[in-house]
């Protein structure tokens, strides 16, 4: 028993415990949105909208820090938790009049913004599930601990960057502005879930720490009330169960997927270039492209066939193999990256090597036919030798038609090949030249 009673000595949450009244202060003058806290209200909100637009969590983070939007939430669990519903009116009109600021200010700032592209930091605002309520809860509990502390300490910026209130704020603002409605219900249900868990972590501390009733009701308001919280996690937990076992089923299907591609393909040499999987499509849809690769229409339906060996039902797959819509689709995955410089050093760098095999035969076999009578036609090019290694170089091969000799006259005129190659030497101004004569 003196163990179990130190173990509960050293979790107790009133060491260090600040004085009741002081900290019943402290949330009522933080729930207050006037003057200054509007102010700093409205530069975090614009601060947050411009690191999502530009998608800088750093920038996120410090408008998060910045934020006084925890002050009312905190005052709302406070005033449950001693049934003060003087305070509990109070926190949830200055939590409305902040929500409002804040969709005001980010709407504002995405439709003057000239970019409108949903950046990853939007978008992981838009779709919450049970893990953030449960961050939005544990924060909310090492929130109201730190401030009953006499030592404050460094939880409440960590909380403030935890439970992330900004972000989704934000995020319905930028839905507003484009006029994106499954944003909007997404980030303000992230927003709501964030609200709701840190009040109901905030009342159960109250609770715990038996702070004084600011007024005494009956036993059976007091049950009702505790009813409507329950309701309320309910109806707040449901969906985020949902959505968490939606992001489980996409998480494991991509696995299967990567697994089948892996078996399938990679492990038998075909070596894959482009990859799109939709999930949400119906049946879902699984597209490739292999390097160099093709497959005939029995194949592809042996493939398709393999996937329920996979467990992925109601899947089709399509492998891309016109190299025209190949190109468009890789254009279309990389249309976030700047390529543009990239494509021209290439296409210089090509130009530069076709300027070296670059000839006009034409001249040269008029040049030809005048030094040298029986030559009837002849080919130039420049073939690389050697290549891959350190001795690599490029030789002009000529070659060359004879003329048929039909007198004697024109078998004293016979090509001399030396004089030829010597010739070619000059011409050209390399100091090897390979002849080679078609028949």
């Amino acid at each position: 028993m003196g163990i179990i009673k130190k173990v509960f000595e050293f979790i107790d949450l009133h060491s260090g415990e600040e004085e009741k009244n002081k900290v019943l202060e402290n949330v009522r003058s933080n729930t207050s949105f006037r003057g200054s806290n509007l102010w700093i209200l409205a530069c975090a909100i614009a601060i947050a909208s411009i690191g999502l637009n530009v998608n800088s969590t750093a920038v996120v983070i410090g408008a998060m820090l910045i934020s006084p939007l925890m002050g009312p939430i905190v005052g709302a669990g406070f005033a449950l938790g001693t049934y003060d519903f003087e305070l509990l009116k109070k926190s949830l009109k200055n939590l409305i009049i902040a929500t409002l600021v804040g969709l005001l200010v980010s709407a504002l700032y995405f439709y003057m913004s000239p970019f409108k592209e949903a950046q990853s930091e939007i978008l992981s605002r838009t779709s919450p599930n049970i893990y953030d309520v449960l961050i939005a809860f544990f924060g909310g509990l090492v929130g109201v601990i730190a401030v009953t502390r006499v030592e404050k300490g460094n939880p409440i910026p960590g909380v403030a960057i935890a439970t992330a209130l900004m972000p989704p704020l934000c995020t319905a603002g930028y839905a507003l502005a484009i006029g994106n409605y499954v944003f909007l219900a997404g980030s303000m249900y992230l927003y709501t879930i964030n609200c709701v868990f840190i009040c109901i972590a905030t009342f159960i501390i109250v609770k715990y720490l038996k702070y004084p009733i600011a007024k005494i009701i009956a036993q059976k308001d007091e049950a009702k009330i505790k009813n409507y919280i329950y309701l309320l996690i309910f109806v707040m937990i449901i969906p985020s169960i949902y959505f968490a076992y939606q992001l489980f089923q996409e998480k494991s299907y991509y696995l299967k997927v990567n697994s089948f591609i892996e078996k399938e393909f990679t492990n038998n040499g075909h070596t894959l270039i482009y990859k799109n999987i939709n999930f949400n499509s119906n049946p879902k849809e699984i597209k490739l492209a292999f390097l160099n690769e093709k497959f005939s229409k029995d194949k592809l339906k042996s493939f398709n066939q393999k996937l329920k060996e996979y467990s992925l039902n109601n899947s089709l797959l399509m492998i891309k193999q016109d190299t025209f819509n190949l190109k468009d689709d890789i254009l279309n995955e990389l249309k976030f990256y700047k390529i543009k410089d990239d494509k021209e050093v290439i296409i210089n760098k090509l130009k530069s090597e076709l300027e070296i095999y670059k000839f006009d035969n034409t001249q040269l076999i008029k040049e030809v036919g005048a030094v040298f009578p029986n030559v009837e036609n002849v080919s130039l090019a420049f073939h690389s030798f050697y290549q891959d290694t350190d001795s690599t170089k490029i030789i002009p091969v000529l070659v060359v038609k004879k003329r048929e000799i039909t007198t004697k006259e024109e078998q004293k005129d016979s090509i001399d090949e030396k004089k030829l190659v010597d010739w070619m030497k000059q011409r050209l101004h390399y100091n090897e030249v390979l002849l080679y004569y078609k028949d």
